[in-house]
């Protein structure tokens, strides 16, 4: 019972700008990655001067995904018969690329992909590379979730970059649309970030859509004071009480490595 009492007091402190410890991801402890997650990974990049992979690609990377992102869900794109959606993009087993063939021949691999991503991407749409081995791409125009989905499966399945040895390399991809399965900035990319995570650990190399979550009622597990106070960051912030939640309790779940 202590361990779900704690959920909501993780809640508030998040949004009062607590740190937790960082995190650092392999294939082989593959789960969903927050908003702050990208952050990191990013922030990580440039703080090790692993600019190699940025200099040689010119893609804008994690901040301006969420400024842009950010940007785009606060504008009248609705109104304007537009769609956005997100996919987040990531290198399959790509821990052992370094390990096995060294950091330069990763670097490669990473400046390979990107190219492959850019050529394939429609040309409306904004390509990213958030960290590490993460892509991100923003779509904003006339196409359709279906037809997004169509599209990042023929990105997928056309993938060729390979190891100095000949293997065959795969991406696996997770998508999320504005208006359909969310409409915040932190909850797209939880949900697009969610898919991902089903789609790896259902084997790899696939594309995956958000899907709708079962809401289970829970507040018998949360005291009466943590409800009040849940209550009042929602309206501080305007933001739904189930949505902090989720929110909160990923993060729990990321830092107890669950």
């Amino acid at each position: 019972m202590c361990y779900k009492v704690i959920v909501i007091d993780i809640i508030l402190k998040i949004i009062s700008c607590i740190s937790y410890k960082e995190v650092t991801m392999t294939d082989e402890t593959f789960r969903p990655i927050s908003v702050e997650d990208h952050r990191t990974l990013n922030n990580i990049n440039l703080k090790k001067g692993q600019n190699a992979v940025n200099d040689a690609l010119g893609f804008p990377t994690g901040d301006d995904f969420e400024k842009d992102l950010t940007e785009i869900l606060n504008s009248n794109y609705e109104e304007a018969g537009e769609s956005v959606s997100v996919a987040l993009i990531d290198c399959d087993e790509f821990y052992h690329i370094n390990n096995d063939f060294g950091r330069e021949e990763g670097d490669r691999i990473l400046i390979a992909a990107g190219r492959y991503i850019k050529e394939k991407a429609p040309a409306d749409a904004n390509v990213y590379r958030i960290g590490g081995d993460e892509f991100g791409i923003i779509f904003k125009g006339s196409l359709e979730r279906e037809e997004i989905f169509l599209l990042l499966n023929d990105l997928k399945n056309g993938y060729d970059v390979k190891t100095p040895d000949g293997a065959k390399q795969s991406i696996t991809i997770g998508m999320a649309t504005a208006g359909v399965d969310a409409s915040r900035y932190a909850e797209l990319v939880r949900k697009a970030d969610s898919a991902l995570y089903r789609a790896k650990i259902s084997g790899r190399n696939k594309v995956a859509m958000a899907k709708e979550e079962k809401m289970i009622p829970k507040t018998s597990h949360f005291t009466q004071e943590q409800l009040q106070r849940l209550s009042k960051l929602s309206k501080q912030e305007g933001i739904g009480e189930a949505i902090l939640l989720r929110e909160g309790l990923d993060l729990l779940l990321k830092k107890y490595d669950i």
